[in-house]
């Protein structure tokens, strides 16, 4: 596989993309400009076999276990937000634990999900905040998601996000998160930085894999890239 052969960085669009690992024949590609990691995308799965991999997850709403890992985020997120801030889970899965929590607590979330909340009427409404927990790694065009996402956001609101960032001196060959199927996209920390100096925000990260990208209060000064 050569740099000729690989396609436009789909985070930032950039052409300086090359190979960073081949797996088992699968090649995973590394932009010099953002840094995201991302699978060749014709071998990405389809529609129908990438929800048979999410219908396998077993993610309840009332499994404690996965309350507390949800919590790594939710706890942070709220006590960052004002009172009745009202928000989105994008990606929220076939069980809608965190919306569930945040709304438990007096912070009313909508759901959106491409396979299990297909509904596009949350995408017309903009929030205080949204939250993308275990999603950011599935996304085939992060660039337009982040688009998306940041359209969603009022100005001073929060994208909270889960997942797990590739820190430098992981093997990425035998990274377990790059085995499961699902996954396309991954994030290093220059990433991160690159995603919140590219829109004017600013990134916190309160815990391990748990980042809060915060919008600037004045619209005028929000970029699009």
């Amino acid at each position: 596989m050569t740099i000729r052969q690989a396609s436009a960085c789909p985070l930032c669009g950039g052409s300086d993309v090359h190979e960073l690992a081949n797996v088992r024949g699968r090649p995973y590609f590394t932009c010099a400009t953002c840094g995201l990691v991302h699978l060749l995308p014709s071998l990405r799965l389809g529609a129908e076999a990438e929800r048979a991999h999410y219908e396998t997850h077993r993610n309840e709403v009332t499994d404690a276990g996965y309350r507390a890992f949800l919590g790594r985020l939710a706890e942070p997120l709220m006590e960052r937000l004002a009172p009745s801030a009202r928000g989105l889970d994008y990606g929220s899965g076939p069980g809608p634990a965190l919306a569930a929590m945040l709304g438990e607590r007096g912070f009313p979330t909508a759901v959106f999900d491409p396979f299990f909340a297909p509904d596009v009427a949350p995408l017309l409404d903009t929030y205080d905040f949204v939250t993308c927990t275990e999603a950011f790694e599935h996304f085939f065009r992060p660039g337009d998601e982040l688009l998306r996402l940041g359209r969603l956001l009022r100005p001073g609101g929060i994208l909270a996000v889960m997942t797990e960032v590739l820190d430098e001196g992981v093997d990425f060959e035998t990274w377990w998160y790059r085995r499961d199927p699902t996954h396309v996209s991954f994030y290093r920390p220059r990433t991160l930085e690159w995603i919140a100096t590219s829109r004017g925000w600013s990134l916190e990260s309160p815990g391990r894999n748990v980042l809060l990208f915060h919008t600037r209060s004045d619209p005028a000064v929000r970029v699009d890239t």
